[in-house]
C-alpha cells in the first residue's frame, strides 16, 4: 500500500514506530530548545520516508501535538480571558466552584 493512501493517523502511526528505539532521532529531539525545532526534526524524518504529512498535520495530531506543546510549555486549552490554563491554576485558590462546594457539604451531613 502506498502512503498516500493512509489517512493522517495511519502515517502518524507509522512514524511513531520509526522513532521508536531510533537512540540517534530520540536525543535529537529531546534536545530541542523549543516546539518549532522538534517540528523541523519531525517533519524531516516524516519527509526522508516520504510519508507526505504536512507540518500542521505533525502540529495538530497526537502524539506529537503533545509533544510540541510540553516543549513549549503551553496550554492545549485556554479559558476566560486567553490566559493559559496552567497560569490560571493557583494554590490558594480552590479548583472548586462554590456549588461544587455546597453539594460536598450537603452530602456530607446526611
Amino acid at each position: 500500500m502506498e502512503n498516500k493512501n493512509l489517512s493522517v493517523q495511519e502515517k502518524v502511526k507509522l512514524l511513531v514506530g520509526v522513532l521508536d528505539g531510533d537512540q540517534k532521532i530520540n536525543e535529537a529531539l529531546s534536545k530541542c530548545e523549543d516546539g518549532e525545532v522538534m517540528l523541523n526534526i519531525l517533519f524531516e524524518v516524516s519527509f526522508n520516508l516520504r510519508l507526505g504529512l504536512s507540518r500542521e498535520d505533525l502540529k495538530q495530531t497526537p502524539p506529537f501535538r503533545d509533544w510540541i506543546w510540553w516543549k513549549n510549555k503551553q496550554s492545549l486549552v485556554t479559558l476566560g480571558e486567553g490566559t493559559l490554563r496552567h497560569q490560571q491554576d493557583v494554590s490558594s485558590k480552590t479548583r472548586w466552584d462554590p456549588w461544587t462546594i455546597g453539594v460536598f457539604r450537603f452530602f456530607r451531613r446526611r
